[in-house]
């Protein structure tokens, strides 16, 4: 647990949904608040419409989360969104790769942040699903995974929300490496399908980490969520009834959603925050 302190920490969130309604920045906020008061630790939130209003945060701040989002992570090269976006990723590796720059930051990338990273970052093959995913899946750790800090307290597997139509597959091991990176858990086991597991979670480097999954679901809101009339009419025409069925079945799981919504990311504030307590 980090220790109590009266330092606020500056938290910035990276809002890549376009302006379109979502319960990805509800639950950010939620888990930062929940933290918060846990810790006894005070923050300031800010967050940046990156791809409305060409936004995104300076380096005054102490972690950072960039966000899920629509549409696809292969489409927007060379906007100027996404110009803006990664001159801030550029700007961030500076400081932490200067030996004259400290405390670092630490950043964590969720589903299309996430997908858009390992484009830039050229470690894997970023492609169009044949069906979209959309449920409640387990995650299954690789070795690295089992020794990563913000897997701490983890099932293997752990359950997530997956909801994307577009994928990480065949990793290049290589520039993984040589980023100082690691693949930490890959898609469910599925032998009787002729697809490769996708990669779900990977630290990119010593300070910045990220899930195609959503560690941030809230799984008694996106339960009600789930169960609104129109947004459940939405998911039965797209998915069938058995697979909403089972999605609310499965939300309500104390092991399962609820279990990694109270540990990944608060685990990536207590590890983001231990460094700036010690100095």
């Amino acid at each position: 647990m980090v220790i109590p302190s009266q330092t606020t920490y500056k938290v910035a969130i990276l809002d890549l949904y376009e302006g379109q309604a979502n319960e990805g920045m509800r639950c950010i906020r939620a888990i930062l608040a929940e933290w918060s008061i846990k810790n006894n630790t005070p923050i300031q939130l800010d967050e940046f419409n990156v791809r409305q209003h060409l936004s995104v945060p300076s380096l005054d701040y102490d972690l950072y989360i960039s966000s899920g989002g629509p549409g696809s992570p292969l489409d927007t090269v060379d906007t100027e969104w996404e110009a803006a976006y990664f001159n801030w990723l550029k700007k961030l590796e500076q400081w932490n790769n200067s030996s004259t720059c400290f405390p670092k930051k630490q950043a964590f990338f969720i589903c299309h942040s996430f997908q858009l990273l390992c484009r830039h970052y050229e470690i894997g093959n970023v492609c169009k699903r044949k069906s979209t995913s959309f449920g409640v899946f387990p995650v299954h750790m690789m070795e690295d995974g089992h020794h990563e800090l913000i897997f701490n307290g983890l099932n293997d597997p752990f359950y997530c929300v997956d909801s994307r139509d577009y994928q990480v597959i065949e990793p290049n091991h290589e520039k993984i490496r040589a980023l100082g990176g690691a693949i930490l858990a890959i898609e469910k086991n599925r032998p009787h399908v002729p697809f490769e597991r996708a990669i779900m979670a990977v630290r990119f480097n010593e300070y910045f980490m990220g899930t195609q999954f959503h560690p941030e679901a809230d799984a008694i809101g996106m339960a009600m969520y789930l169960q609104r009339e129109d947004k459940k009419n939405v998911v039965i025409e797209a998915h069938g009834l058995a697979k909403w069925e089972s999605m609310v079945e499965q939300l309500m799981d104390p092991g399962k959603i609820m279990w990694t919504y109270n540990h990944i990311l608060p685990n990536f504030l207590n590890e983001a925050t231990k460094e700036l307590v010690s100095l």
